[in-house]
């Protein structure tokens, strides 16, 4: 790695690797309206079906065939001209490797606009939901996109991609909040190294699912994969995990009203099944209680009974058959075998997956650009209305 200084080797490495080796801690949710609720008895529905409660790490702890998930909060300031804090916000902050959430909000790797420049991945997916905020993507393809406020890119990275991922502050008379997950997921031996390939779910395509409970309150479900009751996510990407139906994979968001009763519906026998519990003071699970900001993994055979607490409540489900192979990962790189990730740093030094087409590490688009995403073959696709 000659051509590397020793300080964009550890940015690189650092920033590839950054989401599961270097966290951040998100800021607490602003305050919620209480319900006093009249408590029933709890819904035991499923009580055998909790496998383990813990808190939460960073990242999130997950389970084949997911790699792991990560939850971004950052209440960023204004924008300057360079879609970046004014430096003289900085004060505290690390440029370049700053995690600390120093003022609720974060750098990452970014020296100028905050978020995670180029870097390579192979061997597994990319998963990226943008709950609030932009994000502005560049990658060797050719191909960039801005997207968020509800919208998701599934990419493949495959055989191997560069790409930056950006958090421009595009008001600059206001803050610019951020908050979205990524979940790296794994691929199959038989398509590590496929095509790199990515997906906009645009949030007006993803489906949602309103169940009212007896006392009429509501669960919102958003399907990012996964079915339910009819309901289905738009299509995963065509070589991932999740194009085929026999995995099962759901990524779902649950968003419950206070006080609200939800029953989730069993699964597969085999399939690994978690719930993040990241948005409210207190969840019912089969009868158990659990605190705010914890994992509960649980079979996913069995109907499981929610019930949300005094305030609003979310979740985030993650499920899928297990691919059961050996994992080797190392920073931006996940295969099967420690030769296979000392073959992706030999391929990424000789070729640079196709190299950098933009004239910054950070490549960021315009303020006043929407979202779109401009495909390597040059065709531009936007968020349908």
């Amino acid at each position: 790695m000659n051509e590397l200084s020793r300080r964009r080797l550890l940015e690189l490495l650092a920033a590839s690797g950054a989401y599961g080796l270097v966290g951040c801690t998100p800021e607490p949710a602003a305050p919620r309206t209480r319900v006093e609720l009249d408590e029933p008895p709890p819904d035991r529905t499923g009580a055998d079906a909790i496998l383990e409660v813990e808190p939460l790490t960073t990242p999130w702890q997950t389970r084949d065939p997911f790699l792991f998930c990560m939850h971004h909060d950052d209440r960023y300031p204004p924008g300057n001209a360079s879609l970046g804090p004014d430096r003289a916000l900085l004060a505290g902050h690390r440029v370049g490797n700053d995690f600390a959430g120093v003022d609720g909000w974060r750098m990452y790797h970014g020296d100028t606009v905050p978020g995670f420049p180029r870097h390579p991945h192979r061997g597994f997916e990319t998963v990226t939901i943008v709950r609030e905020g932009l994000l502005d993507h560049s990658d060797s393809l050719g191909a960039t996109a801005r997207y968020g406020e509800g919208d998701v890119q599934w990419l493949t990275a495959g055989g191997g991609i560069l790409h930056a991922e950006m958090f421009p502050l595009l008001n600059a008379g206001r803050p610019n909040p951020l908050e979205l997950f990524q979940i790296w997921v794994n691929l199959p031996a038989a398509s590590k190294m496929v095509d790199a390939h990515f997906s906009m779910l645009w949030k007006p395509a993803i489906p949602t699912r309103v169940v009212q409970d007896g006392a009429g309150r509501n669960t919102q479900l958003t399907l990012v994969a996964g079915r339910y009751e009819g309901t289905s996510a738009p299509d995963a990407p065509p070589h991932s995990w999740a194009s085929d139906s026999r995995s099962h994979v759901a990524i779902w968001n649950l968003r419950m009203d206070a006080g609200a009763r939800f029953t989730l519906p069993a699964g597969p026998t085999r399939a690994n099944r978690s719930l993040y519990f990241f948005e409210g003071s207190q969840l019912t699970v089969g009868g158990r209680r659990v605190p705010s900001y914890h994992h509960v993994a649980v079979r996913a055979d069995t109907d499981l009974a929610l019930t949300a607490g005094p305030e609003t409540t979310e979740i985030l489900m993650l499920q899928g058959m297990p691919i059961g192979e050996p994992v080797a990962r190392h920073g931006p790189f996940v295969m099967n075998t420690d030769q296979e990730i000392r073959q992706a740093y030999a391929d990424y030094r000789q070729t640079q997956f196709g190299g950098w087409p933009w004239p910054s590490d950070e490549h960021v688009h315009q303020r006043e650009q929407g979202r779109f995403a401009r495909r390597p073959d040059g065709g531009v696709e936007r968020p349908p209305t």
